[in-house]
């Protein structure tokens, strides 16, 4: 299976030189916990992860103001992505190495297309598994005892 299959199409976006208020706000308004920050340049792309965690380590315990400082002082960079036909086995390994829990996914250069999260690849595997489980469960011999 390819990260295309699996990753998040909507995202929710942020601007580097957005407050982060307005950040937290989006975050609630679309019940998300990251946003993926977009710079314009000749093309759009992704130049770093907003959390919720960062929000609160680097912006509420460091004491900043987040009507004044932006997303861009606080995000999680660099951003890691892989394109979408990528096997998600490699994201998989890629996230471990790279010590993160959400690859930006891309398409035809650097287009963000989607968002690839291990809540994705844990939600996949468990529906694998349970299929595996029926499939054995159906084919349990039916000796008598």
């Amino acid at each position: 299976m390819t990260v295309g299959r699996l990753c998040t199409r909507v995202l929710a976006t942020a601007a580097p030189d957005e407050s982060i208020r307005k950040a937290a706000a989006r975050m609630a308004e679309f019940d998300v916990g990251a946003l993926v920050v977009l710079k314009e340049t000749r093309a759009t792309r992704a130049v770093g992860i907003i959390t919720d965690r960062d929000i609160v380590v680097r912006c509420v315990a460091e004491r900043l103001d987040p009507e004044i400082a932006t997303v861009a002082d606080i995000m999680t960079k660099p951003v890691f992505i892989v394109r979408d036909e990528t096997p998600v086995g490699e994201a998989i390994a890629k996230m471990a190495a790279a010590g993160t829990r959400r690859l930006v996914v891309t398409a035809e250069g650097e287009r963000v297309a989607g968002i690839l999260t291990l809540d994705d690849i844990l939600g996949h595997l468990a529906e694998e598994n349970s299929a595996i489980g029926k499939l054995l469960q159906k084919q349990q011999p039916s000796v008598p005892v």
